[in-house]
């Protein structure tokens, strides 16, 4: 089974697994197809967290996260697009070099990556359709592209989009390997294209970018063990939202209920209240074993009142992503986040390599004295997080969402579905999505939620306290997230998100 949120992506790594490849090889042929055929949330220049586990359960996370230049020292607040928010490199290029390898070695792997880049040189050569979700996020930031850097000679706003110059990149990477965006003709390529706009990214930086493997950090939810990438990430978040939810019983609240969303929503606060304690821990430490000991958890469990909400706002988190996963008949499970933060990145063409970067560096704190603050080499606070559920000590679903502040809060929600209700995945992804606080899409400090809740719904929450705002049923703006779920019997279900372009494809 394999699903992303574009259909042409999910045909790419389904035809990978038809021919025998595994999890990881089908992915990062998706993965590919999707950096051209949905370049509004994801792209070369960007970054990637992975999430893999063989037949016995034994995960691996990798962090394909580019870290600070060296030359840059910010002076005052980080603008969150142009040149000046192109601070970090991108590491998602490398991420399929570390994937591959860990196939080859593990998991019996052999496809190439010059076959896998296939289909994705093909799109962006001979072209493709512009999605739904391309016209809309095309729509919503017309205003700003005029100050983007070559960002108007590369993206169409709807009918067929082709990109020449990415797909010579592209060909440049299948040709001399994934290092070639790193150290070779195209890293220089890239380096003068952003210079010449004014980004501070040099050759020294682009070399030292590498994807690290790291152990996941663990949760159990009942008879689920519950998987997330470590620090910088905040897989740490969902987590903690998971395990505050452990001393509430929300199974026991029906799931269209507004006791149900209020339970939730006040758990998102109560780890929402920890989020500023995480950083690089080559810089900082890592914070996880605090965060999410059981007797902390317990009592922001104990800290909610059933019958009135804590009062808000706090910080939030800007970005956009998009996520793949996919299951191999060995069982094997791998997922992928793949992001360029905000929507469009910085809105900034590499020159000539049709490559648009990231402005993930608008994630620091320009204060030095911040735990998330700038400093060179070191790596923002990631919003990125996949998920791997076990279940008896083997794969049992991989999952993940798009949308920054919005992923813990929309993965709590389907976890709970699946776990304490028993929805399957597409019934769980058709819920009606609640987002808190302001968005990198609406600066209001509410909570907004899908109207297909329900007015009654509604009512009862705002008259809990929240201060709800409204917003359309599978709104764009409620994100796009993807579950695979594996059976105790082997039967493999999945589904991408009814607000998506996508789906998934079963083999």
């Amino acid at each position: 089974m394999v699903t992303t949120p574009h259909w042409l992506a999910s045909h790419a790594g389904a035809k990978v697994l038809a021919r025998g490849g595994n999890a990881i090889e089908a992915l990062v042929a998706a993965g590919a197809a999707l950096s051209v055929v949905y370049p509004h949330f994801c792209g070369l220049g960007g970054d990637a967290v992975w999430m893999v586990s063989d037949e016995q359960g034994q995960a691996t996370s990798f962090l394909g996260i580019g870290q600070a230049a060296i030359s840059a020292a910010p002076a005052g607040s980080i603008p969150v697009r142009g040149p000046a928010s192109t601070l970090t490199t991108a590491a998602f290029v490398d991420s399929w070099d570390a994937l591959l390898a860990y196939s080859m070695k593990n998991w019996n792997g052999i496809e190439s990556l010059p076959n896998l880049l296939a289909d994705a040189i093909d799109f962006a050569e001979n072209g493709f359709d512009v999605s739904p979700s391309q016209t809309f996020w095309f729509d919503f930031r017309a205003r700003e592209m005029a100050d983007w850097p070559g960002f108007a000679d590369v993206f169409r706003r709807q009918g067929r989009q082709r990109q020449p110059a990415l797909a010579r990149s592209l060909q440049a990477i299948a040709t001399y390997g994934a290092r070639e965006f790193y150290e070779g003709a195209l890293a220089a390529r890239i380096v003068r294209g952003l210079a010449a706009a004014g980004s501070p990214i040099g050759l020294a930086d682009l070399a030292a970018t590498r994807t690290r493997a790291a152990k996941p950090i663990a949760l159990d939810y009942g008879d689920t063990t519950l998987l997330a990438p470590p620090p910088p990430t905040q897989g740490v978040t969902t987590l903690g939202i998971m395990g505050v939810l452990k001393g509430l019983n929300v199974s026991t609240l029906p799931p269209d209920s507004p006791a149900y969303y209020h339970a939730l929503v006040e758990a998102v606060k109560q780890a929402f209240l920890d989020r500023h304690l995480i950083a690089d821990p080559d810089f900082t430490g890592d914070a996880s074993a605090t965060l999410l000991d059981p007797a902390r958890l317990a009592a922001k469990a104990a800290a909610i009142d059933p019958s009135a909400a804590l009062a808000w706002p706090q910080v939030y988190r800007n970005g956009d992503t998009a996520l793949l996963a996919a299951v191999d008949s060995a069982g094997r499970a791998a997922c992928v986040l793949q992001s360029l933060y905000f929507d469009w990145g910085s809105g900034v063409v590499a020159g000539d390599t049709g490559i648009l970067w990231q402005n993930r560096g608008a994630a620091f704190s320009a204060d030095p004295a911040h735990l998330n603050g700038y400093q060179p080499g070191k790596r923002p606070f990631y919003t990125l997080n996949p998920g791997l559920a076990l279940k008896d000590g083997r794969p049992h679903m991989v999952y993940g969402t798009q949308g920054a502040d919005g992923q813990p809060q929309t993965l709590s929600l389907l976890l709970s579905l699946l776990i304490d209700h028993g929805l399957d995945p597409l019934a769980a992804l058709s819920q009606p999505r609640f987002l808190l606080g302001r968005t990198f899409s609406d600066s209001r400090d509410t909570l907004k939620m899908e109207d297909h809740i329900g007015a009654a719904c509604l009512s009862v929450l705002t008259d809990l306290g929240h201060e709800v705002s409204a917003i359309s049923s599978f709104s764009p703006l409620g994100g796009q997230a993807g579950v695979i779920h594996i059976a105790a019997d082997g039967v493999i279900s999945a589904a991408h998100d009814p607000r998506s372009d996508g789906g998934a494809i079963g083999l």
